[in-house]
């Protein structure tokens, strides 16, 4: 007859167990998942990093062209100024002829425009070879350096999520431990509030399969 009070008392705490142990391997799924996706978020930040790198390394090689095109009209152009002082029409008809195709429509723009500005060099019409894809391969490694950044932000998001439902396990954990009943159930509430809470953030995430 006294036997029959311990009756309730172990159904509370196999049901307390019960629940800790559902809200374990939740949040152990839970944990995983996070960590997974971090993984993934993370290997797209570095791609999107190297890729990043490579554009400029690109851009930079586009620029070095363009500058050594850019040399190269300015020293025959300066000739052909020397000429043009010197009053030899022919020896500047000869060097005119060798200008470079895309310095040969600046210098005929500035021409048109009555050589008002200060040289065929500030025209808009003068685009040295490498100037375009320069430019393209720069902007392309903004993008790509804007990427790697905003995927590695995602990657830190799940890893702080990681972090949150590893209190939780140190919680129902400890709620399983020996002690008083109201107390585990404290912490076991607080440990699935918590684990709630991140679930409802982590469906915010955006996944990487």
């Amino acid at each position: 007859m006294e036997a029959e009070p311990a009756r309730p008392t172990r159904r509370v705490n196999e049901s307390h167990e019960l629940v800790a142990i559902i809200l374990l391997s939740l949040v152990a799924v839970l944990t995983a998942w996070c960590g997974f996706e971090s993984a993934k978020w993370g290997g797209d930040s570095s791609v999107a990093f190297s890729e990043a790198s490579a554009a400029r390394i690109e851009a930079s090689d586009f620029d070095s062209q363009a500058r050594d095109a850019r040399s190269i009209d300015l020293a025959i152009y300066a000739q052909w100024v020397l000429a043009e002082v010197n009053g030899e029409p022919e020896l500047a008809a000869y060097i005119q002829d060798r200008f470079s195709p895309e310095f040969a429509v600046a210098f005929d723009a500035w021409e048109a425009d009555g050589r008002k500005e200060r040289g065929p060099f500030v025209m808009p019409e003068y685009v040295p070879p490498g100037t375009t894809e320069g430019k393209k391969a720069t902007a392309r490694a903004g993008a790509l350096q804007a990427d790697a950044l905003d995927f590695n932000d995602k990657g830190d998001n799940y890893s702080l999520m990681t972090v949150l439902f590893a209190l939780v396990l140190f919680l129902a954990a400890i709620a399983q431990r020996g002690i008083s009943l109201l107390a585990a159930r404290i912490v076991l509430g607080v440990a699935g509030a918590i684990a709630l809470t991140g679930l409802v953030v982590l469906f915010t995430f955006p996944i990487r399969l």
